[in-house]
């Protein structure tokens, strides 16, 4: 069996096939391929082994060792070897200026912008949060159908909880003493009749009160519609009552209990502040310039600091939102974390598209009469809706996020270094003499050429080694599927040619 070097040569041996006169380069001699074949028969005859085969081995031998030595070499003066690149220093005080104005901007922005401004040396996290809220008040109202009647809030704080919400009644339409039983629709095109046959028995779809009984009935003395079984008498379509009913809601008060958290620093708050006693708690109402920190909110008050006007809104109704903001610097005190509240109307006011405006729902109350029959009395109620919504994020000192705000905002110095250059090479008298001292140029475009090649090389080794270990993650991800694993085994032996020629490329080139 030959050694490394002996198949090398024997490999070179075994290719000189070609012409007659054809110079083969061996690393040890270069021969013709007459002179090649006469020596190995002189060779053979004397002692069965060829001369050039010798020669070749000895010259592989010295050849390699050699290269070793200076492998070895490289790699030693590689470690230990120090580069600086080399400054060209322009004296000139508009390009000297020019320099320090961009180098005083970007450090105005790291300072001014990142640290001072959006506090890029602290670690951040979002707001956890929860809201409850309790209203309080009473209002007095009179009408034809309901009489002489006190509202509390078990009546219009409808449902009694929701989530990060309350609503208030404030405007009504009643239909009182309804039973089960047969009556007339109300008039319309669909349910206006001249005759039975134009009642459909049965009938029914989403819009209708009921179901038709197929009759055709007086409503009036000169409107005939079809008769339904339903909840009767029919609820009447009719406009809410202006002024609204519950006029007075505006001066209801809300209590609204919001807590805080911030898991990332185990920090918890809430917004009944710690010099907030019981006191306090009973006689005061949030007020912008007397009672910032106040909890309790008059319900006039919120809609007039969203700009509207309470007695109007409460006609059809409509969505208020209550804003409820904590932004915290725990570097500073925690007393210096409070709430900030904004309000602001949510559903749409637009006077030139007012179909179906404001918030409006259906809802009976039902009773028993003496002799069993279930009544019930259906109330359309109008109101306001508030949704409190709570943002928030707090920051807090850490090393990581300086150090990466920092040097991101350093690594725009680079941005200094191209400004002067560009004004160098394009505004200078001299700018020939510039680009002269600082650009060199080499031209090797054989050692650029098999630099991408080594580039591109190991690229594609990378790739090939990741899709023969890992087939079953690259499958769950998607980017292969089964109808690809062929290709992929393909792209392997693709791989692994370009591997062979790539070392036999090394060995003829070094």
């Amino acid at each position: 069996m030959l050694t490394a070097g002996r198949r090398e040569a024997a490999s070179c041996i075994g290719v000189f096939t070609g012409k007659r006169q054809a110079t083969v380069t061996l690393p040890c001699v270069s021969l013709t391929c007459d002179e090649l074949r006469v020596n190995q028969v002189e060779a053979h005859n004397r002692n069965g082994d060829t001369v050039a085969e010798k020669n070749c081995l000895k010259g592989a031998g010295n050849t390699m060792a050699a290269s070793d030595k200076n492998c070895c070499v490289s790699l030693t003066r590689c470690f230990f070897d120090y580069s600086t690149p080399k400054t060209l220093v322009i004296r000139s005080k508009t390009v000297g200026a020019i320099n320090r104005l961009c180098q005083a901007l970007v450090i105005a922005y790291i300072i001014g912008y990142v640290c001072v401004w959006k506090k890029g040396y602290q670690d951040t996290d979002t707001v956890i949060s929860s809201v409850t809220t309790k209203v309080k008040g009473i209002a007095l109202t009179n009408t034809s159908d309901l009489g002489t009647r006190i509202w509390d809030v078990a009546d219009y704080i409808i449902p009694p909880q929701e989530e990060n919400s309350f609503f208030v009644l404030t405007n009504l339409n009643i239909t009182p003493n309804q039973t089960q039983s047969h009556c007339p629709e109300n008039p319309g095109p669909e349910s206006s009749c001249s005759s039975d046959q134009d009642c459909k028995k049965g009938f029914r779809n989403g819009r209708l009160s009921g179901v038709r009984t197929g009759r055709c009935v007086h409503f009036s003395e000169r409107i005939k519609t079809c008769e339904v079984l339903a909840w009767c008498p029919l609820e009447k379509y009719d406009e809410p009552p202006d002024p609204p009913m519950l006029a007075e809601a505006e001066n209801f008060t809300v209590l609204i209990k919001n807590s805080v958290r911030y898991p990332k620093f185990n920090f918890s708050r809430r917004n009944i502040l710690p010099h907030i006693n019981s006191t306090y708690l009973s006689k005061c109402v949030f007020s912008r310039d007397t009672d910032p920190d106040c909890p309790i909110f008059r319900l006039r008050d919120i809609v007039a600091e969203a700009g509207e006007d309470f007695q109007a809104m409460a006609v059809h109704g409509g969505v208020m939102g209550v804003q409820i903001r904590w932004d915290c610097d725990l570097d500073m005190p925690a007393n210096w974390c409070v709430p900030r509240y904004t309000f602001r109307r949510l559903d749409n006011k637009d006077p030139e598209n007012n179909v179906a405006p404001g918030y409006n729902f259906r809802f009976a109350k039902y009773y028993k009469s003496s002799n069993g029959e279930e009544i019930r009395t259906l109330i359309k109620g109008y109101g306001i809706r508030f949704d409190i919504m709570v943002f928030g994020k707090a920051g807090k000192f850490n090393v990581v996020p300086t150090l990466l705000n920092i040097g991101a905002g350093l690594g725009l110095m680079g941005l200094v270094t191209v400004v002067c250059d560009w004004f160098v090479l394009v505004f200078m008298r001299k700018r020939h003499l510039y680009r002269e001292r600082k650009y060199s140029y080499v031209d090797d475009f054989q050692l650029v050429r098999f630099f991408f090649f080594n580039i591109c090389f190991f690229c594609i080794l990378f790739v090939q080694n990741f899709v023969a270990t890992h087939p079953m993650f690259l499958l769950k991800l998607g980017v292969l599927n089964r109808s690809t694993v062929n290709i992929a085994t393909f792209f392997i032996y693709i791989c692994n040619l370009i591997t062979f020629c790539y070392e036999r490329i090394r060995v003829v080139r070094y």
